[in-house]
């Protein structure tokens, strides 16, 4: 039995941030019952690449049923009503407002049905002059500074993933179960926000920290590490280039005596502490690189592991996809999809004797018939 089985999710989501989040509840064994407009979730048709489907609604929505509503219609206003009197948890991603104007805002949700969990995800939060402000993931990502320190010294970026979108997904989904264990122990339900704004300024501490203190804010420094050094790639001989990183200055030590064969380097006024190798990064990287230059990236990632420094190969997209640790610890599994079998990983966490749960992706409105018969017989009163 998976721990969330006998919970009823109803998600009234779109995009990536609350699908992420109900995604979760699902894997865990939760019912999952998304509300889509007639014409579904718009992130289905954000590209064609997994065999017609779009990859990020792959990826986020296995394991779900979908019921088609107009909620501008009241006789789906009404469906949606019966839905949530069956729900130990509501989820919802509209603008700001937008849900309360239907007539499912929190307050009234809360007073209607006492043991509902609601949960409401936004850009920017309920209040606040940004609250109506277009909250798109780089959007994010520009105004909480991490493009401002994310790209190389020339250019700044963003990041590669949907960054703003997962941390505000995996704050709602930790408050779910937040509030499922709070219910446990009072009988009652909550209501709660996250904003994308605010989950992604959580992640943003370490610069905040180093430059409200620091004076300056953390160099923009590509693949290598603003505050530690070596920490990033150095060219091999053979062209490749490898990933190191060198955390405390026991590690610093070994690597110069054991790495590069230049002891005396340990003790260079230079780089004898992180901050000065840091400051002289440019000088350190020549060093190291011409130690390099003589050998092959094969030859220097054996030297890292025997002496025990991190170090990783940057695997491109297919390359990760066939990575052995995956493959050797049976990280991969199907699920299937209105485009047939796709391949999939499992869940992070782990649990000895546990086997995840993997049922398909759902198309638009697909549940819609089962879930509307189910709903015939239930009461039309408040919950208690």
């Amino acid at each position: 039995m998976l721990p969330l089985e006998g919970v009823t999710v109803v998600s009234l989501e779109q995009a990536v941030a609350a699908p992420f989040a109900t995604r979760q509840l699902a894997d865990l064994g939760a019912r999952v019952i998304k509300v889509e407009r007639p014409t579904g979730d718009f992130a289905r048709g954000y590209d064609t690449s997994v065999k017609g489907l779009a990859s990020h609604f792959v990826w986020l929505n296995r394991n779900k049923e979908s019921i088609a509503l107009d909620l501008k219609e009241l006789a789906d206003r009404l469906i949606m009503d019966k839905l949530l009197s069956t729900a130990d948890v509501f989820v919802q991603n509209l603008a700001p407002g937008a849900a309360a104007r239907l007539g499912f805002g929190a307050a009234e949700l809360t007073a209607k049905h006492p043991r509902l969990i609601v949960c409401d995800l936004s850009g920017y939060g309920s209040s606040g002059p940004y609250r109506d402000k277009k909250a798109y993931d780089l959007l994010i990502q520009c105004e909480t500074g991490l493009v401002s320190i994310t790209g190389s010294e020339a250019e700044p970026a963003k990041t590669g993933i949907s960054t703003a979108d997962i941390a505000g997904g995996m704050y709602a989904y930790s408050g779910v179960l937040t509030a499922l264990y709070e219910r446990e122990r009072t009988g009652k339900g909550t209501a709660f926000e996250v904003s994308l704004f605010d989950a992604l300024g959580e992640w943003m501490g370490f610069p905040y920290y180093y430059a409200e203190y620091g004076g300056t804010a953390p160099k923009r420094a590509g693949a290598r590490h603003a505050a530690i050094a070596p920490y990033g790639p150095f060219a091999a001989g053979d062209g490749a280039q490898v990933f190191l990183g060198v955390q405390n200055e026991r590690e610093w030590v070994k690597f110069c005596e054991q790495v590069l064969g230049r002891p005396e380097l340990a003790a260079d006024p230079r780089f004898d502490a992180n901050p000065k190798r840091v400051e002289n990064v440019a000088e350190l990287k020549a060093v190291i690189e011409a130690v390099f230059a003589k050998l092959s990236s094969a030859d220097i990632e054996a030297r890292l592991e025997e002496v025990g420094i991190a170090n990783a190969r940057m695997r491109t997209m297919a390359e990760f996809a066939e990575h052995p640790q995956l493959a050797a610890r049976d990280r991969w599994r199907e699920v299937d999809s209105p485009a047939g079998p796709l391949r999939t990983l499992l869940p992070p966490v782990t649990v000895a004797g546990r086997e995840p749960r993997m049922d398909p992706i759902p198309e638009v409105g697909q549940h819609t018939s089962a879930i509307l018969a189910e709903l015939a017989d239930v009461d039309d009163a408040p919950s208690d």
